[in-house]
């Protein structure tokens, strides 16, 4: 199912997300589903709970190859719940969209190289490392997460029509 994205002036944008307790469940399967389903019909590369109305901390993200990021490698379909970064370093530049402010995109600052931890769907431990553009999707989606859209950080705005 696709679920409606939640604009700038949204209070929940603004909240600190709740992490995930029950693991496992149809509910959170579901939920999985249709922020895959929502991102991919949207053409989109990451998508966080909170930006469809849903206050828990679980980001889903994949990159098949783009004129956005040529030099990406492909990034799987990929769940992380409750993740946080543990270690970040190096620093890029580089324009990000949302489809929470649309018809907008910011030049941010992001480290290039992050480790994070997360779990995923059963509550299994997972861990890896994301460099350059996968990096600052896993960046932008926990930012969500913490109640912070890009343009709170971007050094400058642009206005563009998406294609």
């Amino acid at each position: 199912m696709i679920l409606e994205f939640l604009l700038p002036d949204a209070p929940l944008l603004r909240e600190i997300a709740k992490p995930v307790k029950e693991f496992g469940t149809v509910e959170l399967q579901i939920l999985i589903e249709n922020m895959f389903e929502t991102m991919r019909e949207g053409r989109g590369v990451g998508l966080a709970a909170p930006q469809v109305g849903i206050p828990l901390r679980v980001i889903v993200f994949e990159f098949s190859g783009s004129e956005r990021a040529p030099d990406a490698n492909p990034i799987p379909p990929t769940v992380l719940i409750n993740p946080r970064i543990s270690y970040a370093e190096g620093e890029v530049e580089d324009w990000e969209g949302c489809f929470s402010v649309p018809g907008q995109r910011g030049w941010i600052s992001r480290p290039n190289l992050i480790h994070y931890q997360a779990q995923g769907l059963y509550g299994e431990h997972l861990e890896g490392e994301a460099e350059g553009f996968h990096a600052r999707i896993i960046q932008h989606e926990i930012d969500h997460l913490n109640g912070i859209l890009y343009p709170d950080i971007a050094n400058r705005i642009e206005l563009f029509e998406r294609t």
